[in-house]
Formats: structure tokens, C-alpha cells, sequence
């Protein structure tokens, strides 16, 4: 994902003269290519993530496009009051790239972890929050941002993960794509979280059931149209994510089902528990302590689907 960006970025640099990049320190030697292109528009901000914003935004007063790149937790939750004030309140075209979403930092302790910045962002009036599932979601994620109006967050993985789409996808803000085509139950997976939601789909096939995939990489604003078919077709509707349980994308799921209440469907929501995790280890340790494994999630997604098929008998 870091790579796709980085050359995304290049590309859209040469396209478009009023972008500029805005760094806390990091991916220097990322963006090799596009500071020997265009030295003048890239600024090591170092570690001072708040001002960085501040300084985004007054770019985005004076006509520029700035994108500012750094560690997810640091890109959100530390610099918080300047996103809201600087950069919302004045519905300015700022992207925001967390790199590093969920648990990608996870060997770095609880310091790193990013599993509150969908809640966080979410909630702030004039934000877009994209969760890309692959390199391709973010090449077009990059692209819908740059065009887009106000301000937007695009949430990345840190690195390794694999392309999910055979072929270039249809990409807009606010609509997911069906990634796997199924009957009976549906996983709604956010970021980079989307391969082992497939994985979990197979799983699911092994036992009989047929689950569809969906990735939905805008949390805000949420597909609602396909929520609607979601929950009036499907017998269990699963939100799969590397975030927490309360406010990301099975929070905010839960939040259109209780202004549309008699669904077809029940909800379950898969994601990090509310706690932090003082266990070291990479991210697929740290996966495994909260129960998002492939595994794991069919499980889950299986014990549902018993229940709602044991109830509609009875």
C-alpha cells in the first residue's frame, strides 16, 4: 500500500502543480522519486504532527492541495484539535494519510496502534474517512481525494499487503465494491483487513455457507444504498475491521440499523477488542489476541448464521 501511494502521489504530482506533501518525518526514501521532482513541494515537518496540520491547512487556503503523510496514530489522535478547528471547521481540501492503520505497528506497543482513528474522524462534520482494501483502493482512493471538496482521511496498511483485485475496480467515495459474490451471509470488510475477510468467505464455503465480500472503504459516508440490500437479502451482515469495536465500521453499521430498524438481517461486529494489548508481537500475534484470524471470523460469522437459520425454524 505505502509503495502505491508513494507513486500514485508522483503521478498525480506531474498532473497537478498545486500539490504538495507534508511529511512527519517518515517515508523519506519512499518519496525519493517525487523529491527529485518536485523538491519544492514536499516539506519535512518533522516530529510535530499538529503543526503540520495547521500548516496544511493554510496551504489550502491559498489555493494548494496538500496531503499530509504520516503514522496513523500520530496523523489522528495526537493532532485531533487541529483537524477539527484548522482543517473542518473550515471545510478545506486537506488529505490526511495515516499510514500504519490498526495493529500494522503493532511490534512498536500500544504507542503505535491505531484502532480509535475511524471514531475519531468520523464524527467530525465536512471529514471523509477512506479505509482502502489494496493497492489498487489506494491508487483511486489518492485520486477521489485530490478531486474532492473538503477534507478526507485515507487510512493505509503499512506494507506487504497483497492486491485483492484481479483488475482495476470501480472506485467511488461512498460506494463499496462486491469484491465476492454470495448468498446467505455478507462480510463488510474496511481496510486492510480485506484478505483475511476472504480467507474467512472460503472458510465460511467449506462449511456450506455462501458469504459474500464487500469492501467497503468509505466509513464515512457509509453506502447506505447497499446496506439496504445487505440486510433485506442476507441472513447474517458481518462487519470485519482492524479498529475498535466502538465507533469504526461496525459501529457506524450498527448506527444507520438502529435508524432502520425490522432488517431481514442481524448484525455482528468483528473488530479489536476495548482495551489496549500490553503483549508484544507483530501484527499477526496481535490479530490473533483479538480474534481476527480468517478462523476466527468464520467462526463467528458461522455461530450467527446457526442462530438466525435455528430461530426463523422455530
Amino acid at each position: 500500500m505505502r509503495n502505491a501511494f508513494a507513486e500514485e502521489l508522483t503521478a498525480l504530482a506531474s498532473e497537478d502543480e498545486r500539490i504538495v506533501l507534508l511529511s512527519g518525518d517518515i517515508g523519506n526514501r519512499m518519496f525519493n522519486d517525487y523529491k527529485s521532482r518536485f523538491l519544492g513541494r514536499f516539506l519535512n515537518c518533522g516530529v510535530a504532527e499538529a503543526n503540520m496540520m495547521s500548516m496544511a491547512a493554510g496551504m489550502a487556503l491559498c489555493g494548494l492541495r496538500p496531503i499530509t503523510y504520516t503514522i496513523a496514530s500520530f496523523a489522528t489522535i495526537r493532532c485531533l484539535e487541529q483537524i477539527r478547528i484548522d482543517i473542518c471547521y473550515h471545510n478545506l481540501p486537506v488529505t490526511i494519510v495515516g499510514v500504519g492503520g490498526g495493529l500494522c505497528y503493532a511490534a512498536n506497543g500500544a504507542t503505535h496502534h491505531a484502532c480509535e482513528d475511524i471514531a475519531s474522524l468520523r464524527i467530525l462534520p465536512n471529514m471523509t474517512v477512506i479505509c482502502p482494501g489494496d493497492a489498487w483502493e489506494v491508487r483511486l482512493a489518492l485520486r477521489a481525494a485530490i478531486k474532492h471538496k473538503g477534507p478526507v482521511y485515507i487510512r493505509l496498511g503499512k506494507k506487504g499487503e497483497p492486491v485483492v483485485h484481479e483488475q482495476v475496480p470501480d472506485f467511488a467515495i461512498g460506494k463499496g465494491i462486491i469484491v465476492r459474490e454470495g448468498s446467505e451471509v455478507c462480510l463488510f470488510s474496511t481496510g486492510n483487513i480485506l484478505p483475511l475477510a476472504i480467507q474467512a468467505s472460503e472458510e465460511l464455503g467449506k462449511k456450506g455457507i455462501s458469504a459474500q465480500v464487500v469492501s467497503l472503504h468509505t466509513v464515512k459516508p457509509i453506502d447506505e444504498n447497499l446496506l439496504s440490500e445487505a440486510f433485506s437479502e442476507f441472513s447474517i451482515v458481518v462487519t470485519v475491521e482492524e479498529h475498535s469495536l466502538f465507533g469504526g465500521l461496525g459501529g457506524s453499521v450498527a448506527e444507520w440499523l438502529a435508524d432502520h430498524p425490522h432488517q431481514k438481517a442481524g448484525l455482528v461486529r468483528i473488530g479489536t477488542d476495548d482495551k489496549f494489548l500490553h503483549e508484544a508481537g507483530g501484527q499477526d500475534y496481535a490479530r490473533l489476541c483479538f480474534g481476527l484470524t480468517p478462523e476466527t471470523i468464520a467462526e463467528k460469522t458461522w455461530r450467527a448464521y446457526q442462530a438466525s437459520v435455528s430461530s426463523d425454524v422455530t
